[in-house]
């Protein structure tokens, strides 16, 4: 089985390739790339993020065929995908990071700054957070409820249709911190950087 990475130049991703080569060992090749073919191929796609939601979108775009190709991966072959942080943030339809950003629009909703009640919560939210786990979710099979993640975002992702949301995390309010839509999967907090649960959700993924 193929596993992609998409390197897609959003800052570094080297916890994120680390910690899936951890846990595929030798059962599953873990491939780092931004080509078309090789991502159009692989059984699983992950599409991680850092940075803002404008500096990603635009680096995504400025691969030549790469969101045609992602559409094509996700929504057309319906092949599994995990969007991580601002890849998670990058399914909506929109986002309003430093500016009005039309995002992938995978899952009708939008991105917003984290209301932080006049200085009452830090913004960026960094560190780790509580789940709760509000539906089963594959990613989330032998992950104990109120599980510790760790966060790193001053943005949350509000879907329109609230059955798609798998977890939320308490900070200044109720933050949408996981989603799962048929194939296409989300985590706002990183599962690369969440010690051992955290592998185990990407043994998940890898194991769907």
């Amino acid at each position: 089985m193929n596993v992609t990475i998409v390197d897609y130049n959003s800052g570094n991703i080297s916890s994120v390739i680390n910690s899936f080569k951890e846990v595929a060992k030798n059962k599953v090749n873990i491939e780092v790339t931004s080509d078309l073919n090789k991502i159009k191929s692989s059984d699983k796609v992950v599409l991680p993020g850092q940075g803002s939601f404008k500096s990603c979108v635009h680096a995504l775009n400025n691969i030549s065929g790469l969101v045609d190709t992602l559409n094509e991966f996700a929504i057309i072959n319906k092949k599994p995908l995990l969007g991580i942080c601002v890849g998670l943030q990058m399914f909506a339809d929109i986002g309003y990071e430093e500016t009005k950003t039309k995002g992938l629009g995978w899952i009708s909703g939008k991105v917003l700054k984290i209301n932080n009640q006049n200085g009452k919560y830090k913004l960026p939210h960094i560190g780790w957070n509580q789940i709760n786990i509000v539906k089963d979710s594959k990613i989330f099979k032998g992950i104990e409820n109120n599980s510790h993640m760790y966060f790193v975002h001053s943005y949350e992702f509000i879907p329109e249709n609230k059955n798609l949301i798998s977890a939320t995390t308490e900070y200044s309010s109720n933050i949408v911190c996981s989603v799962e839509k048929e194939n296409i999967f989300g985590t706002q907090f990183h599962p690369e950087k969440s010690d051992k649960t955290g592998l185990k959700i990407i043994d998940n993924f890898i194991s769907i």
